[in-house]
């Protein structure tokens, strides 16, 4: 989320994080331009930033084969200025003042858009989790999981058979504000193994992190 208002900045992020996503923050481009060595399913835009227009950071991106969905937001509302945003790569385009719902929702719909190709409903074993309805079934049961302990599993799920480490997690799990030196992980998954039950289909791959399968 790159917005120089810190106000409308926190609102998004409180409202994205509540839907479970992991957010992180840039004030400008040169904060943004850090963050997305990292990898991501979308990033929201300001047009208008304390560097410059992100819209041509954007397009200087996609020159180089950058496909991650981006969002603009910006109060220059005229059909040009909207073109114009496409042309530089955005995938969506909101004018301010918006609601935060429906950004949202436009959110949401690009990060599934960076999805394609991965099924929403995946299997290991007779663990099956939905990710459009955000359910996870063992042996036909239906769980219940917290917000953070779905998106582990989910990720363990997407990887599995291979071993993740626990960086990786907090990387796509987490946001910025996790410490990396804290025992987060390992917490959220004993959590998750307590929930699925036995036989364990989560297991621990010492020095390297956790790997998932039958």
């Amino acid at each position: 989320m790159v917005e120089d208002d810190d106000e409308l900045r926190a609102a998004v992020t409180a409202e994205l994080t509540a839907t479970s996503l992991a957010v992180t923050q840039a004030r400008d481009i040169a904060e943004a331009d850090k963050a997305l060595t990292k990898a991501y399913d979308c990033v929201v835009f300001d047009r208008m930033l304390p560097d410059g227009d992100s819209a041509g950071y954007v397009y200087r991106r996609r020159q180089e084969g950058w496909a991650v969905p981006v969002l603009f937001l910006t109060s220059r509302d005229s059909l040009a200025d909207r073109i114009g945003g496409f042309e530089h790569g955005g995938d969506d385009y909101l004018v301010k003042p918006f609601a935060v719902a429906e950004m949202t929702a436009r959110v949401l719909a690009l990060c599934r858009r960076s999805a394609d190709g991965r099924p929403s409903v995946l299997r290991v074993d007779d663990v099956v989790l939905d990710s459009a309805r955000r359910e996870v079934r063992r042996g036909g049961v239906l769980l219940t999981l917290s917000d953070k302990e779905f998106a582990v599993l989910e990720y363990l799920m997407i990887r599995s058979g291979q071993a993740v480490g626990r960086d990786e997690l907090l990387e796509h799990c987490w946001d910025t504000s996790a410490d990396p030196m804290s025992n987060v992980v390992d917490a959220v998954v004993r959590r998750v193994r307590a929930k699925l039950r036995e036989p364990g289909v989560i297991h621990t791959v010492h020095g390297r992190g956790y790997r998932l399968e039958a």
